[in-house]
């Protein structure tokens, strides 16, 4: 079990497009991408509320098509979301000051809020919510630089980033892996801070990966690159996993039960590590480990295999947006709508659902538990969106990133200089997530446990 993300498109949010674009391609970009967010929100709640392990003790299904990836999908998404916030282009010098507290204030509003939801948490020991206000704040200089900068960045994370924290871990002190809470901050900041951007469950420079290659995407024209997406994430992801298995059967086993006495993990967990993955990176006892592509190993195969995924899935749900003839159209409608108006509001459906799985109220079977969170997401997603039109806590957050970023104004323009914001600059909301420690949620579920 584990967390979300949040965000606010279209009518419910941001535009998706400058103001010269065509309402039908701006419909179609801005449905695509909060589907593709819908499609994440409900894969991470098929993950939590379902078994992890069969009776045999092997991966399920939920497990082997979500695990990591619907994590993935919501830290690219959410730099889809920080693009579409600042304009789809490079912010100019002269939009600095509130384009950061805007940001800044977004970061700051999430991170309060998974706070309170890890001070409450006694089932979870790992709440995203701090962890992607680190990345969002360490993201806003991003904004600034032009697409093909953030690009290499991008690259330079996901391929150079594992072996400098393979490098670095050891020379750190070892994670708690509990919770974030306000009274941690307190008593040790500096301790929190580190594991929360490096050494935790979600380490920064991976999920800042996924956060620059949905930035670049963000500033594309989506309508007319949605094949490109679909195609070209399709090959990185097989080709990607196809060369981590080629490695990982060919040589890399063999070292890494070699180096197992000195991993610091025992026979069982190593074995639970290969299969399940981990909890944001892998031991620093050989090399070969990073050849691996486990879930949550944050190794360059799992970090370019699952972007690959990510992009696909966008893609896929841009295309479904473009569909053509009558029947078809209904068809793709009846898929899309729903899963973005569930996508539209992922911060509030994140919250609620840590909240029912942490509470007396969750006491369904798996598969029970499962149809009840499912169905009714979509049901109250369908009901906001055609009433409120955003979730509340999105609203909230909105609204507080809106007011600093005109007390920015204020501040550092003349009021007749100030120019009208535009209409694609109201910030857009996200959070990913990832399962929280299998250890703690196998001994609620699995069947191999009870």
């Amino acid at each position: 079990m584990t967390q979300l993300a949040t965000q606010q498109p279209g009518s419910a949010g941001p535009v998706d497009a400058p103001p010269t674009a065509k309402p039908a391609q701006k419909r179609a970009r801005l449905v695509g991408v909060d589907a593709a967010r819908g499609v994440s929100l409900l894969g991470m709640i098929t993950l939590h509320a379902l078994y992890e392990a069969d009776a045999a003790g092997r991966p399920t299904w939920s497990d082997l098509a979500f695990s990591g990836k619907a994590a993935a999908a919501f830290a690219l998404l959410a730099g889809v979301g920080v693009a579409f916030a600042t304009g789809r282009r490079p912010v100019r010098r002269a939009d600095a000051a509130p384009t950061v507290a805007m940001l800044a204030v977004r970061a700051l509003a999430i991170g309060t809020i998974g706070l309170f939801l890890s001070g409450s948490d006694t089932v979870l020991n790992s709440v995203i919510l701090p962890y992607l206000a680190v990345v969002f704040l360490l993201a806003i200089p991003l904004v600034f630089l032009p697409t093909w900068a953030v690009a290499v960045i991008g690259v330079v994370l996901a391929t150079a980033g594992p072996a400098a924290n393979h490098i670095l871990l050891p020379l750190l002190p070892d994670p708690s892996l509990a919770n974030p809470t306000f009274s941690r901050l307190a008593a040790d900041p500096v301790g929190m801070l580190t594991e929360l951007s490096l050494t935790g469950f979600y380490p920064s420079p991976a999920w800042l990966a996924y956060m620059c290659a949905g930035i670049v995407i963000g500033r594309l024209n989506l309508a007319r690159v949605a094949a490109v997406l679909l195609a070209g994430g399709t090959v990185l992801a097989v080709s990607t996993t196809a060369a981590s298995s080629f490695l990982l059967h060919r040589y890399g086993l063999a070292h890494i039960w070699a180096a197992q006495p000195a991993s610091g993990l025992s026979v069982a967990e190593t074995d639970e590590l290969l299969a399940f993955g981990g909890n944001g990176y892998t031991p620093s006892s050989t090399w070969w480990w990073l050849t691996i592509e486990a879930p949550h190993t944050s190794t360059q195969f799992d970090i370019l295999s699952t972007t690959g995924i990510a992009v696909a899935v966008l893609g896929l749900m841009l295309l479904l947006d473009h569909v053509n003839g009558r029947r078809l159209r209904r068809l793709t409608t009846a898929v899309l709508v729903p899963l973005a108006a569930a996508g539209s509001m992922t911060l509030s459906f994140y919250t609620v659902h840590v909240m029912f799985i942490n509470s007396d109220y969750d006491t369904y079977s798996a598969t029970t538990g499962w149809l009840i969170q499912i169905i009714a997401v979509v049901l109250i997603a369908l009901a906001v969106r055609w009433t409120a039109g955003r979730g509340p806590l999105e609203a909230v957050v909105v609204a507080l990133a809106t007011r600093a970023r005109r007390l920015a104004i204020a501040l550092t323009r003349p009021a007749a200089q100030a120019p009208a914001e535009p209409a694609n600059a109201t910030p857009q909301l996200e959070a990913a997530a990832r399962p929280a420690r299998r250890r703690v949620f196998r001994a609620r579920r699995s069947p191999a446990r009870s």
